[in-house]
């Protein structure tokens, strides 16, 4: 007896033995598999107008043939103990207080494959790999429920195709009433296709309801399947005179409703989903009340004749078994329901169709690929990053000498990227001019040059008062020189004091004076002189005797003597303030009090210096700067226009001049440098903030040569004008919504 026991004992253990191993095996499988997922984020344009029903229920439609996409996917050979592979869909708000994000998590070799078939349906969407979120309150509450639908899984609910309102509109409402820091929610929908068809059982519902059967009694049936013997029974109990055709019952509306929405739920694809919704705050009283506004947000679902959602709140282990799947995204059979993929589409899609939720993560500008064809050569703008791809994007010299133009609120990274093009135009030993109205810019690019170009470097600094370098506009050497220095003077302050305020009067007499100061080329005046001129006769008729043109004799020995002292005094006076808030500055007057310049702007240009000009508005005031700067820029012109002189273009090196905030220090003269690029190779790169800032002239002009046109984040009005250089790729939003 005692054998016979053993004999017996051996194969139950045995038996038992298989059991645990097999059971540990496949645990363990989907722990590894769950461990293996790797966490996707999908973010697309926030979409800012309201289509037509119709045309949203398209695009919802697209996200159910994305679903019935996916089942040629997951269906592929595995390994024994390896679990089928599913995907894990979840709208999350992080306990950080984050916006809410959209995501999908998935087996790291199902990556490519499902991340090209998003890119596919949703050609806007951005799919990044980001690390796992936390939505859990480790010193608060944490509590959870899994939905599951009320009746039979044959009996559809509510979808979007049925419903006016947007389903996921109110899915993310409800999970936007979050109220501080310390609360999270995810709804996490965990999917994969199942070869079984519910045609069979819809049939069978379908059979009984055309006989006249009510649909609770159909689906009893169903639900409670007659064994083989009873079926064998009843039909050898059956004679042959008993067996009639059923006459089809008159069917009433519901039934035939019922019946085609039956019939039309058994032609889709079906899938295995878990449902779960977490949430996590600093009280009981608050999880619930989280928790339960998203669980509220599937009563939309509802179909009174159908079918609808219910909760489950576990509690204690079953309620850290919950969270255990939640935690590593596991597939639970006990939670199982069967939905379609149009069912699918309603609970979860992808922000594809206006949403009015606040806080949800949209893509704030979309991404475009790289041109088919990319320059080899030149400086690097930047990346490209698309679709998982980086493209290097470069500009190239021949597209650099039509100009670059670059726009962008502050502190959208226009000065990063003006530094990273300086420090390669440095690094590769280009010629470069930098005029800085604030200073920063300046200080650290002198922390980018390399010794081997220390020689290169001139450095003007206004605010240093010890070494102070002459810059005087009234020297010029030929008479084309002369007359541009001296428009160029009248337009600067015409520019500082509008024009309006200035008149005939003022630029008739201005001109006159600076051509007295420029007739001796060898020790020529300055704008410090101005005020002499019009108030020390005695050097005016010494600066005649070096006055060959008789105009300017005539002015001075005609209209001045004919001149009342009334008149004389009321516009010397008006003259003399204009330049007179200048040379009454000693700064200003130890700079623009020296007949000849301290830099040699052609050496600059033609030997490939760099000139580092810092007019930091703080240390010099904002007027002070502007004078200087353009000063400084009609310097630089004329130096590109002496180059004409030069029969050989090719022969003219490259000087690449960046000005940021430039409006401040041009003129209308600039258009004539923007317009004869190739000629001068004075390529000019061009900063500023907003286009409200331009003169009518100098815009056309900008908009008109520049070659090539950066935009960082802008304003709406900039949006409508600029947005035409950018169609059909960009639109008004991607580049109001840039990031910084």
């Amino acid at each position: 007896m005692f054998y016979f026991l053993i004999l017996l004992l051996i194969p139950a253990f045995v038996f038992l033995l298989i059991w645990f191993l097999f059971n540990k095996a496949w645990k363990n499988g989907l722990i590894f598999g769950a461990l293996n997922f790797v966490l996707l984020e999908v973010r697309l344009p926030k979409v800012l107008e309201t289509s037509d029903v119709a045309k949203e229920k398209e695009k919802l439609l697209v996200m159910e043939q994305f679903y019935n996409s996916l089942t040629s996917i997951l269906r592929e050979k595995r390994g024994f103990f390896t679990p089928k592979p599913y995907l894990v869909f979840e709208i999350a708000v992080p306990e950080e207080g984050e916006e809410i994000g959209f995501y999908l998590a998935l087996p790291k070799n199902f990556q490519n494959t499902i991340q090209r078939q998003i890119q596919g349906f949703f050609p806007e969407a951005e799919v990044t790999v980001v690390n796992d979120y936390n939505v859990f309150n480790y010193q608060g509450k944490s509590i959870g429920s899994v939905l599951k639908i009320r009746k039979n899984y044959i009996l559809p609910f509510r979808t979007y195709k049925h419903l006016e309102a947007s389903t996921l509109g109110l899915i993310t409402n409800s999970m936007s009433l979050l109220r501080e820091r310390g609360e999270g929610i995810t709804l996490q929908i965990l999917i994969k296709p199942t070869k079984a068809s519910s045609k069979g059982d819809a049939m069978k519902v379908i059979k009984n309801l055309l006989a006249g059967k009510s649909l609770d009694n159909s689906l009893k049936e169903l639900e409670s399947p007659v064994s083989f013997i009873d079926n064998v029974r009843k039909f050898l109990s059956i004679k042959p005179e008993e067996i009639k055709k059923p006459v089809p019952a008159e069917l009433t509306p519901l039934a035939k409703e019922l019946i085609e929405k039956i019939d039309n739920k058994a032609k889709q694809t079906l899938f295995e989903v878990n449902i779960r919704i977490v949430a996590s705050a600093e009280t009981e009283e608050g999880v619930i009340q989280i928790l339960s506004n998203v669980e509220n947000a599937f009563a939309q679902f509802e179909a009174p004749d159908l079918n609808q959602f219910y909760s489950y709140r576990p509690v204690k282990f079953d309620l850290k078994k919950l969270i255990y799947n939640f935690s590593f995204r596991m597939f639970n059979k006990k939670e199982t329901i069967w939905l379609s993929g149009e069912e699918l589409a309603s609970i979860f899609h992808f922000p594809i169709i206006k949403i009015e939720t606040p806080k949800v993560r949209f893509l704030k500008a979309k991404a475009a690929p790289p041109p088919a064809v990319t320059p080899s050569a030149g400086v690097i703008l930047g990346k490209n990053k698309f679709r998982n791809e980086e493209t290097i994007i470069k500009l190239n010299p021949l597209d650099r000498r039509r100009h670059l133009y670059i726009v962008g609120q502050t502190g959208t990274g226009k000065s990063y990227l003006l530094r990273n093009l300086i420090k390669q135009d440095i690094d590769s030993g280009a010629g470069i001019g930098v005029i800085d109205p604030h200073g920063d810019l300046v200080e650290a690019i002198l922390g980018l040059i390399p010794s081997s170009r220390y020689n290169d470097v001139v450095l003007f600094d206004p605010a240093d008062t010890e070494w102070p370098v002459g810059l005087n506009l009234l020297e010029a050497a030929t008479a084309t020189e002369k007359d541009f220095a001296i428009q160029e003077m009248i337009a600067t302050f015409q520019k500082l004091f509008l024009a309006e305020h200035l008149g005939p009067v003022f630029e008739h007499s201005m001109r006159n004076a600076m051509l007295t100061l420029m007739a001796d080329e060898a020790s020529p005046g300055t704008l410090v002189d101005i005020p002499r001129v019009f108030t020390d006769p005695a050097f005016v008729r010494q600066l005649l005797i070096k006055v060959t043109d008789p105009l300017v004799r005539d002015f001075w020995e005609k209209e001045m003597l004919k001149m009342s002292e009334q008149t004389k005094s009321e516009m010397v006076g008006y003259l003399v303030s204009k330049v007179g808030r200048f040379v009454e500055n000693s700064m200003m007057r130890n700079i623009i009090g020296q007949s000849h310049s301290g830099i040699d702007f052609n050496d600059i240009m033609n030997n490939g210096k760099i000139l580092l000009v810092n007019l930091s508005k703080g240390r010099i005031g904002e007027m002070n700067s502007a004078l200087l700067g353009l000063v400084i820029t009609a310097k630089l012109q004329m130096a590109a226009f002496k180059r004409a002189e030069e029969r050989n273009e090719e022969s003219r090196r490259d000087f690449y001049l960046y000005m940021d905030e430039f409006q401040n220090f041009t003129t209308d003269s600039i258009a004539t440098i923007l317009a004869e690029a190739r000629k001068y190779r004075l390529n000019l790169i061009l900063a500023h903030q907003f286009i409200g800032q331009l003169t009518d002239k100098i815009r056309d002009s900008v908009f008109g040569n520049a070659g090539s046109i950066v935009s960082f984040r802008i304003g709406p009005e900039d949006a409508k004008f600029l947005v035409k250089y950018f169609e059909p790729v960009f639109n008004e939003s991607d580049l109001i919504n840039i990031d910084n």
